[in-house]
């Protein structure tokens, strides 16, 4: 911002929005006469147009004569900024600039200014050792904050700059308070950090320094609670682990890291406590079921349950308790019943079963009172002695088994509540309890050991058929056995059913039984058998009719959710409920096996239960609720995966959002690993939100949510995705007719065909985007378009007419104040000067562009400038300068996560190697980029096995055009 000799002003910006003549503050006005100050002084000495401070202030949606009322504003603030003024004279404040204005203001007195450069000398002073005085300025600096930045002013621009100000403080607290540990002041940044973690719950390195804090003042049991905190925090919020950073601390904490400067840790004891014994008893009944003759699979499953008992094959020192749970018709009875006759010779006093028909299709539970009469009779107690209480049941049941060996088996339990007194509580006896529901209370409380099932594995439903249809018949027709076993999802009970049908008519061939299936896709009507017990539809109804009111309704909206799972926060937008009533009715369907947690905190459904929901759903619930639960969700991925952007692709402009639901709450992030994190764990739900927008009525979530995801899909080379996502909202745009979307979809379209190679592909949509929004009578942003033609003619080796388009770009960001723009033309201007040979020219367009990109924090395209002017040097046989270039482009593009520009700065310091005469080093540095493209399968990793080929030979070491 220029220095002004003759207003002496002070303005703050770190607080409410105010300004100083001397110590006489200045009235500012209106709310939106101080956004417009804001916007103004925000800009930093460049100019801002009319129709950029429109938009600052009112964004999409301006009022009648917004431009009359902004001017209107503008003079009313050179009235109180420069009272005495003349009326011939030129205002010094606020300048006319073009169509705009632009502020000047001294840097002395402008807050922010100052607080930056007191943060930027601060870190040199780090640098060179002063941390004393590092720590007294950083604490000078944040002393001119005066609560939330840009307090009370309104508009977009307001909140976008506030979000990236708020980040500023924040960092530089962080910085301020890890100085603070290296000066040994533990105690008092650990009460300071307590404070600030509490407000930034999902800020990692807070909890880093946190934990740090804790550590170093002797308190470690509060480290490591602190750490269990921010995960628990993480996975429940976002569905993500903590960083690498956290983890390698919270490791180093828990094995007393030396390193850490840290007492060390009181030592836990690792050892698992026995399990308290509990006896039990029978006479000799036998009341298993008979086992399935032609019972498959589960191997890893019995070896878990076979290991509970001793291995020896005696009888167990204590009670033991083995919870088998899982979906309907997953097979818990069936593994049950077979482990039973298993094991059933070491329980010489018999077998005690019983159906507690807890999700009974006629809703009657046995009542655990009824059960211990059964068993006492079946263990020959006389009917007269039978006690008429439940408590007395349970009393002597328990003493007849007190000194026996018995192995009982309580089948399809509704809960732990109907299980527990049936319990054996003496050494010797063996409890197999099987229920559709988590019986956590059991295994917390009574000891009971777990076992979940899933649908088979593919080669147990392949044998699970084969046992039941014939092999020859499998081995006839293996793609339609493959296509029956995939309709059923894998899943015992649909297979048994399937099965049955084939072989009650074993003419049929199985090309028909799968086309059968697909006919009925999406329908259970394939799968209705016999009777009750065999309708995979009647089996999970006995599940779905236990659960509560709201649980059901959620299990319905759940059938509508795009992708393959779905986190507790897009569960809690898709129901329209918070987050807290979200969660525990998640936890009633997993309970019930309704739903699947199959990574902390995100859920999936198996492929039969989505088909029943939906059933469920289209006969319950109304086609309105359906399509606002629908709309609700995508919405809220649009805005949590623009909350992503701000951290992958900083600094760029924003594209307008849809605005979310009022009872909706978009994840926030603090960090760029936990936005790429969540970006990676929700890829396939994205793109199938995408998808969903598009064939549905929301064609301006599709097209918004694939250009916020541009950054991710080309930071991780998921150029595939790129592609389609843009092919899809396009059509989604153009048929709903609707410009804005057209033209965002075609300029998508061609970064991603820029990305992937097909450059002619992508001028001409370049090309199309242009003449959309020509024909939509928008004439903003062509500049990046056409910056955008630039580059992608550069690739195609049409240098002269990149450099036509690269000029027009780079005059127009110019005029625009544009920062991020100019400096992304200056490097394809400097890239065009290098494949002409021009290498001083080059140097210069590359040298200028680092200026740029470093003040608008570009990092993105710094290494690739940096990339580029270590081929320069390579060029010109400079070779440390390549190298150390090259070098600098790796720190940039690993902070950014650029993977792709990682392997491709990787591969020129090899090409510096070899031209060095140093065929081991470039060698490795080659097999180093090779190892990273295989990753993600890039086309430039033939390219680097070529020259790994050839190095023993007459390699070509000339550095890239």
């Amino acid at each position: 911002m220029k220095v002004s000799h003759t207003t002496p002003l002070r303005i703050a910006v770190l607080g409410p929005v105010r300004a100083w003549r001397g110590e006489q503050e200045v009235a500012l006005g209106s709310p939106q006469q101080r956004a417009a100050f804001a916007a103004l002084l925000l800009r930093r000495g460049r100019p801002a147009t009319v129709g950029e401070l429109v938009d600052a202030i009112w964004g999409e949606e301006p009022p009648a004569g917004a431009v009359t009322v902004l001017r209107t504003y503008v003079s009313r603030l050179r009235k109180v900024l420069e009272p005495d003024r003349g009326s011939g004279q030129a205002p010094r404040v606020i300048v006319s600039a073009a169509d705009g204005y632009l502020v000047r203001v001294a840097q002395e007195g402008f807050d922010l200014d100052v607080f930056e450069r007191r943060v930027a000398e601060a870190k040199k002073l780090r640098t060179g050792g002063s941390l004393r005085a590092a720590d007294e300025l950083l604490q000078a600096a944040l002393e001119l904050w005066d609560g939330r930045p840009l307090a009370g002013v309104p508009g977009p621009l307001a909140v976008t700059e506030r979000y990236r100000l708020d980040e500023q403080w924040l960092s530089t607290c962080e910085t301020h308070l890890d100085i603070g540990l290296e000066l040994g002041r533990h105690e008092e940044v650990a009460a300071r950090l307590t404070a600030l973690t509490a407000g930034n719950p999902l800020r990692e390195r807070l909890y880093e320094l946190l934990m740090l804090a804790l550590y170093r003042s002797g308190r470690q049991a509060e480290a490591l609670a602190a750490y269990g905190e921010i995960r628990g925090t993480l996975i429940s919020e976002l569905g993500v682990e903590p960083g690498a950073a956290l983890m390698d601390l919270h490791t180093r904490m828990l094995s007393a890291d030396p390193s850490l400067r840290a007492p060390a840790p009181a030592q836990s004891s690792g050892g698992t406590a026995a399990d308290s014994p509990q006896p039990a008893s029978a006479a000799r009944p036998a009341q298993l079921p008979a086992d399935l003759p032609i019972f498959t699979g589960r191997e890893s499953e019995l070896a878990q349950t076979h290991s509970l008992l001793p291995a020896d094959g005696g009888h167990p020192n204590a009670v033991v308790i083995s919870a088998i749970g899982g979906m309907a018709g997953v097979g818990k009875t069936t593994l049950a019943v077979h482990w039973a006759h298993e094991i059933a010779h070491r329980f010489p006093d018999g077998q005690l079963y019983v159906n507690l028909r807890g999700f009974d299709a006629t809703g009657s539970a046995m009542p655990p009172d009824e059960v211990t009469h059964g068993f006492l009779d079946a263990l020959g107690v006389p009917p007269g002695q039978i006690p008429d209480r439940p408590e007395g049941r349970t009393a002597l049941f328990r003493s007849l088994l007190a000194d026996r060996r018995v192995l009982l088996l309580l089948d399809n339990a509704r809960d732990t509540e109907q299980v527990r007194p049936l319990l054996p509580t003496g050494p010797g006896c063996l409890a197999i309890v099987t229920s559709r529901n988590q019986l956590t209370g059991l295994v917390a409380n009574d000891g009971a050991h777990p076992l979940t099932l899933t649908p088979l594995p593919p080669a147990d439903a392949r044998e699970f058929l084969a046992r039941r249809i014939g092999r020859a018949r499998m081995a006839a027709e293996p793609e339609a056995a493959d296509e029956i076993i995939d309709c059923c999802a894998r899943l015992p009970l649909a297979l048994a059913i399937v099965a049955a049908r084939a072989a009650t008519h074993p003419g049929f061939p199985l090309y028909a039984v799968a086309e059968e299936l697909r006919d009925n896709h999406g329908s259970l009507d394939a799968f209705a058998g016999g009777d009750l017990s065999t309708d995979v539809r009647a089996v999970f109804s006995w599940s779905y009719r236990a659960l509560s009111a709201p649980a059901a309704r959620l299990f319905q909206l759940l059938a509508a959710a795009p992708g393959p799972d779905i986190s507790a926060p897009a569960t809690a937008a898709l129901a329209g409920l918070d987050l807290r009533e979200t969660r525990g009715l998640l936890i009633e369907l997993t309970h019930a096996h309704l739903l699947t947690e199959h990574f902390p905190g995100r859920y999936a459904f198996h492929d039969l239960l989505r088909i029943y929901a939906h059933e469920q759903a289209d006969r319950e619930e109304g086609a309105p609720e359906r399509e606002r639960a629908i709309e609700r969700i995508l919405v809220w991925y649009l805005h949590a995966a623009a909350a992503t952007s701000r951290f992958i692709t900083p600094n760029r402009p924003r594209v307008p959002l849809v605005p979310l639901p009022g009872n909706c709450v978009a994840p926030r992030f603090t960090t760029y690993d936990q936005a790429l994190k969540w970006c990676s764990a929700e890829r396939a739900n994205l793109i199938a939100a995408i998808n969903q927008a598009a064939a549905g009525d929301h064609s301006a979530v599709a097209w918004r949510l694939t250009a916020v995801l541009w950054g991710f899909f080309y930071l991780r080379s998921h150029t595939k995705d790129w592609l389609a996502c843009n092919r899809v909202s396009l059509a989604a745009a153009r048929r709903d007719g609707d410009p804005k979307g057209t033209v965002e979809a075609l300029t998508g379209l061609a970064n991603a065909l820029t990305n992937a190679g097909r450059l002619d592909e992508a001028i001409d949509h370049y090309h199309q985007g242009l003449a959309a929004k020509q024909a939509a009578g928008d004439d903003s942003g062509d500049s990046q378009i056409v910056g955008n033609l630039g580059d992608v003619c550069l690739r195609a080796g049409r240098v002269e007419e990149a450099l036509v388009h690269l000029h027009r770009a780079l005059e127009a960001d110019r005029a625009l104040g544009n920062g991020w723009g100019e400096g992304i033309c200056l490097n394809n201007l400097g890239e065009a000067h290098l494949r002409l040979g021009r290498l001083d020219e080059a140097r210069g367009y590359l040298e200028r562009a680092l200026e740029v990109q470093r003040a608008t924090d570009n990092t993105w395209v710094e290494g690739i400038s940096l990339d580029f002017l270590g081929t320069v040097h390579h060029r010109l046989q400079h070779h440390d300068a390549a190298v150390e270039h090259y070098r600098h482009a790796l720190t940039k593009h690993r902070a950014v996560g650029n993977r792709w520009g990682e392997a491709q700065t990787i591969e020129h310091l090899g090409d510096v190697h070899l031209a060095a005469g140093a065929p081991d080093a470039a060698r490795e540095q080659w097999s180093r980029a090779l190892a990273l493209l295989e990753e993600f399968n890039h086309r430039d990793a033939a390219g680097i096995r070529e020259k790994l080929r050839t190095l023993d030979g007459e390699p070509d070491s000339t550095p890239r055009d």
